[in-house]
This record gives C-alpha cells, structure tokens and sequence, in this order.
C-alpha cells in the first residue's frame, strides 16, 4: 500500500478543493511512521504544488527515504490551462521540473500519466521514458490509463515496471484485459482509487456529497450521482459489514478487496489528515476470504 497524493495539490481544475499544506505534510509523516513506503503524487495535482509538498516531506522525515513515484503527459500554460504532451522535449522538461519540486537527484518510478490520443505520440513519450532511464534520471518507468494495445506498443520499445489503472469493486473494467496482459508479461499493477475516491470509505452519505466544495471534483463526478449513487453506496454498506467482523473498516475492506486479485500488486490509498491514514492503514496486513471476495462481487 502507498500514500497517494492527488489530494495533497489542493485547488485546480480536477483537484479535491482547498487543503491544508500542514495537515498533507503531517498525513504522509503519519504514513511513513506506520510503515508506509512509497507515494505517489504527478507534476499536474496543484499545478505542481503536490510534489512540493512530497519534497517538504521528504526533507522533514527522518527515516529511509521512501520511494516517490510521480507522473508526465499533463501539462498546463500560466492561466492554469490544462493541456497533454508526449512529445520528447516536453516530457524531458516535466522531468527536469519534477525532479526540482521534489528536490531529488532521481525518480523511483516515472509514468505516463495518460496516453495521448494519436498513438505515435504515445510512443514517442516512451521511448523517452527509456531514454531518461538509461541518463540516471529516472530508475524505472511505468504506465497509467494504458490500454492493452498501447502497452503492447510500450513494451516493445522498453520494458514497463507498472501499470497504474483506476480500479475498485465499482469499477472494475480492468479485470477482462489490461489485468491479465499484466499478470502474464511480469508487469507490476498499482491500483489507484481503490476506495472509489471516498464513496467505499462507509463515511460518504447523500448529506456530504451534496455538501462538497464546487472545486471538488467528486461534485461533478457521475459516481457521486444518481442513478449510480443508489448502489454505490449499496456497496460501501456491504464493505461496512464485512470489515466489521474483523474490526476493519470499510475502506480497509475496499483495499482489501481490490489486493485479492492475484494480477495486482499494490494500492494507492490517499488521505488528507493523520486521521484518514490512522483509519485505513490496517489494510497493509487485513485480507478478504475468497467468500467474503466474491460476497462484495456480487
């Protein structure tokens, strides 16, 4: 399990809202303390402003320093302005931006945070990827939101360490092709969202959803809404009484859920505060019978 930091870079366009810098910084100490050790943040959440705060982190812990995974592809101009690139110059310069807010001389794991629509460009972007792998700048290299036929494409080109795709008993389109490409050519899986952004956590009612910040994303996000919303939190229920037999809770037994599928290797599980971390952190040892698996799958 690792520390996501998609929260952490606060307000922009598909942010989670304001935070506290503080309260970030002292939620990732809390993760490392517990035992946690590896985050995973991208140069776009905050416009760059999560990893530098993964770099303060980095300096205050005391201990080993984690791995820190972050991500390319999604740039922005001086008015916020989203935009993508794969292309060579762009991606280098990302790095060089990365590796600057996070204060490191490398990093762990570099991905492609989404393919670009033409193909070509995709590969281009990864041929890159290798080619700052093989310069130092980056130990190994991974993909995120990949489609099967693009990490064929990828892999041909230079080995891929991970694959990083959304995954959680709500969303589970994954398991019919990129988690079996990945099971069989030996290539890591770390899912991200593995608690559905909250709606999993058995904390996420009608009440606070249509309460959320307009700059929170979850706001707009059609999970968060009728006619998905009924079942959703159906599910969480049903994660809610599972954890509960073995004094979990059910964002533990949405983590837990998403680790019993032999293709995946880890999940990125995100908070706010200690307290989000202190709530979920038991999902390092908990695991899911196969009965209790396939009762949360039906």
């Amino acid at each position: 399990m690792g520390f996501g930091a998609w929260a952490v870079g606060g307000d922009w366009q598909f942010g989670w809202g304001a935070q506290d810098d503080a309260q970030s910084t002292a939620a990732m100490l809390r993760a490392l303390d517990l035992g946690i050790n590896w985050i995973d943040t991208a140069a776009v959440y905050g416009l760059g402003h999560s990893e530098e705060v993964v770099g303060r982190v980095l300096r205050e812990w005391k201990g080993a320093r984690p791995y820190v995974f972050t991500k390319c592809g999604m740039t922005w101009d001086p008015k916020g302005e989203i935009g993508y690139s794969l292309r060579a110059d762009s991606v280098r310069r990302e790095c060089e931006a990365s590796l600057r807010r996070l204060g490191v001389d490398a990093i762990d794991l570099y991905q492609v945070h989404w393919p670009a629509d033409d193909l070509p460009e995709t590969e281009e972007g990864w041929r890159t990827l290798a080619e700052l792998q093989k310069s130092g700048k980056v130990r190994w290299i991974g993909a995120s939101n990949f489609t099967v036929e693009e990490l064929q494409k990828a892999h041909a080109i230079a080995p891929i360490t991970s694959l990083q795709p959304p995954y959680s008993a709500i969303r589970r389109d994954v398991e019919s092709a990129q988690l079996p490409w990945c099971r069989q050519h030996g290539v890591g899986v770390i899912v991200y969202s593995p608690m559905a952004s909250g709606l999993l956590t058995g904390a996420m009612t009608r009440e606070r959803i249509a309460a959320l910040p307009k700059t929170d994303w979850r706001a707009r996000g059609p999970e968060f809404q009728e006619p998905k919303l009924t079942a959703n939190l159906k599910l969480a229920d049903k994660l809610r009484e599972i954890g509960a037999r073995h004094g979990r809770s059910a964002g533990e037994a949405a983590i837990a859920w998403t680790l019993h599928n032999p293709a995946v290797t880890a999940a990125i599980v995100g908070a706010r505060n200690a307290r989000q971390v202190e709530s979920n952190i038991g999902a390092l040892t908990f695991r899911l019978t196969d009965a209790e698996y396939q009762e949360v799958s039906a």
